[in-house]
């Protein structure tokens, strides 16, 4: 059904995915193992001291060329307009922690470099935990993240009187996909409809509709789109629906699901990493070894448990830099769905990967203009337009740190006593 300019359009984007894969190939295998250097790293504090800020301030902006007034300086809110479309009966601002991570080195399609992350929080060892997996992985000369595809679904259902009745109405809906095409490029400057696929149940039709979204995480998009879409095929079909509903709880939207890794949902991303011998145990204290044995006991314990994927804690890492960026932080109930798999290699080293294939972030829109969430971003140079790649990419990059941080400290029974020493009042 493509048309002529969207499959020239198809085969130029692959032809600039080979060139860009060519030199992320490169970069992969020149990368380098060694310590980070006491420019680029930044001053670590346990417990939190106004010098401390100020060292970390001063580090920042040194680094990122980036200053953050409403963050880091306290700088008062005061333009509430900037809040409409993102609050309701407004009283103020809920002040949650923020501190930073890095450098994480990422090698992908679209984030490449040291980055610096900002995470919000209330949990202690959280921050100290994803800053030492970063370390470690910059060590090792970086992690290869890569946003491998991108896609945003609503899943509207049709009831109609019998399957016939059903059975008419897709034959028509079908050979209609260029004409909602249309639509949505009436409804929207930015979504665009890329595929369309369909679930009967009895007399009950859901009509999956998938969008790219551009650099928004896109679900008041796709919401809006879809409902042009079915206002047309309700006034148009020779085959009435007796029910519809924008959403017949089918996409996924906020809730872990099967489909998970047989579809994308906002971006997939797979990330992986391999560490030394060396830098296991000089940086996360145990040895490959045992962490390879810890991943296999705790991939068989959460097969028994039920969970759909087969992780550590992606969600704590996910929802700090979720609320310091200014995403729909209820998204990560979808995007803390994914796989991590950690494998002892014949040299010792210790290979580790995750894959999240539902995350649902943006870089425009949302929240992501509000004055602390847009410091957190550019931070990142991951503000505005052309950056949800390159953020996407971070993302997968950080919750592999954790991976290992939490792993190594399990692993090596560190657990409980980082808990003791950071996550405790004293």
């Amino acid at each position: 059904m493509a048309s002529s300019i969207e499959k020239a359009s198809t085969a130029l984007h692959i032809i600039n995915t080979v060139q860009k894969m060519e030199h992320i190939i490169g970069n992969i295998r020149n990368r380098q193992v060694s310590t980070p250097s006491e420019e680029n790293t930044l001053p670590f504090e346990p417990e939190v001291s106004a010098d401390g800020v100020r060292q970390r301030k001063t580090f920042l902006e040194n680094k990122t060329a980036r200053h953050a007034p409403h963050l880091i300086d306290n700088k008062i809110f005061e333009d509430l307009a900037v809040l409409n479309g993102n609050i309701e009966n407004y009283i103020g601002m809920t002040r949650v922690p923020t501190g930073v991570i890095g450098p994480l080195n990422v090698i992908g399609s679209s984030a490449q470099g040291d980055f610096y992350v900002p995470l919000a929080t209330s949990e202690g060892a959280l921050v100290a935990s994803y800053h030492r997996g970063a370390k470690a992985c910059s060590m090792a000369g970086g992690i290869t993240s890569i946003c491998l595809l991108e896609g945003v679904q609503r899943s509207p259902v049709f009831k109609f009187e019998n399957i016939a009745d059903l059975g008419l109405f897709v034959a028509w809906l079908l050979p209609q996909v260029d004409k909602l095409k249309e639509i949505v490029g009436q409804t929207s400057r930015f979504a665009k409809l890329m595929d369309i696929k369909i679930q009967i149940e009895g007399n009950h039709l859901i009509v999956t509709l998938e969008y790219h979204t551009g650099d928004a995480a896109g679900q008041n998009m796709v919401t809006i789109c879809t409902d042009a879409i079915c206002q047309y095929i309700v006034e148009q079909c020779p085959t009435k629906p007796t029910l519809w509903f924008i959403e017949g709880n089918y996409s996924g939207d906020k809730k872990a699901t099967a489909l998970s890794f047989t579809n994308v949902r906002g971006k997939k991303v797979t990330a992986e990493i391999v560490l030394s011998e060396e830098i296991v145990n000089k940086v996360l204290k145990t040895t490959p070894e045992l962490m390879a044995e810890y991943w296999r006991s705790s991939t068989i314990g959460i097969i028994q448990s039920g969970a759909i994927g087969a992780q550590g804690h992606y969600a704590n890492g996910l929802a700090a830099l979720f609320l310091a960026t200014g995403q729909d932080v209820a998204c990560v109930a979808e995007a803390a769905t994914g796989i991590t798999r950690m494998e002892l290699n014949k040299d010792g080293s210790l290979y580790a990967s995750v894959t999240l294939p539902n995350l649902v972030v943006g870089t425009v829109g949302g929240g992501t203009h509000l004055p602390t969430q847009r410091e957190c971003l550019e931070m990142m140079d991951c503000y505005g337009a052309g950056k949800a790649r390159k953020f996407a990419e971070i993302c997968g990059a950080l919750v592999l740190a954790g991976e290992l941080s939490i792993a190594a400290a399990l692993s090596a029974g560190h657990f409980t006593q980082a808990h003791k020493k950071f996550g405790r009042k004293k």
